[in-house]
């Protein structure tokens, strides 16, 4: 194991990521620039590609901390490549909340790294595995949100714009869900290292339910308001105001009519 992992084509970056980061990196110029015909098509595929890439970035954040916390395994599992089609299951990872990007506008965070925790020394090391993911998402949400909380946005374009605000709050939703302590979900992996091993074998057969769970729960609409709340607090305090990232989901469904309001020129 310990060979596979050292390895340098387990660890090089895969053609699949690079070619992901390159239709990310022309969509977006294509925003920047008013290139495209139609606008709302740039930012479809800008913000996209882009969340694609956030999602391989989550998930390789899981494995690079695994592998420093004694799980050499995840070297030979191509999960250091950042090859979406190596994770274990691709349509939860990848798929999955690509279509929820396209109904609903949401970061749906998925599961993809098969961490073998037996491995990982300590407690604390494995509560670091489940974090290092969303805690990749708040870092990229601050990245993409950067231009607003420095109070950057002299010169930039307003599609580009939108598309950043609307970029930051998939990142914020999937980082607030998946910092949920609920089975299933990297924030119960945070602090099931810490439970009563009793608690644990009683909790792991809800662990393949709890993303529906908690998607059950947001339709009471209490609980979608306290939720909807936070990540308005986040954004609003980001400096992604609620007019940018209405217009980065408006230009984004470009297959139905742009609000007005919204509308840009090339």
């Amino acid at each position: 194991m310990t060979c596979a992992a050292t390895r340098s084509g387990d660890r090089r970056i895969s053609p699949v990521f690079a070619g992901i980061l390159a239709v990310a990196a022309v969509a977006g110029w294509a925003v920047w620039t008013g290139f495209a015909a139609r606008p709302g098509i740039a930012v479809f595929l800008f913000v996209t590609a882009a969340w694609i890439v956030s999602l391989c970035l989550h998930e390789y954040a899981h494995a690079r901390t695994a592998l420093h916390s004694g799980d050499v395994t995840v070297a030979a599992k191509g999960y250091l490549t950042l090859n979406p089609l190596k994770y274990t299951h691709v349509l939860l990872s990848v798929v999955l909340p690509v279509v929820f990007l396209l109904l609903g506008g949401i970061g749906l965070p998925g599961g993809a790294v098969f961490v073998e925790h037996g491995r990982i020394r300590g407690r604390l090391r494995r509560s670091l595995v489940s974090a290092a993911g969303p805690l990749t998402n708040v870092l990229f949400a601050a990245v993409v949100s950067a231009p607003f909380w420095l109070d950057a946005l002299d010169g930039v374009p307003a599609a580009f714009r939108f598309a950043l605000a609307f970029l930051a709050l998939l990142q914020v939703t999937a980082a607030i869900l998946n910092l949920l302590p609920v089975p299933g979900l990297d924030g119960y992996g945070v602090v099931e290292p810490w439970l009563p091993a009793g608690i644990r074998r009683q909790v792991a057969p809800f662990a393949p339910f709890g993303l529906l769970f908690v998607f059950v729960v947001l339709q009471v609409p209490a609980a979608n308001d306290v939720f909807f709340g936070a990540v308005d607090t986040v954004l609003d305090h980001l400096g992604a105001g609620l007019v940018d990232r209405f217009c980065g989901q408006e230009l984004y469904r470009f297959w139905q009519e742009t609000n007005e309001f919204c509308a840009v020129s090339r």
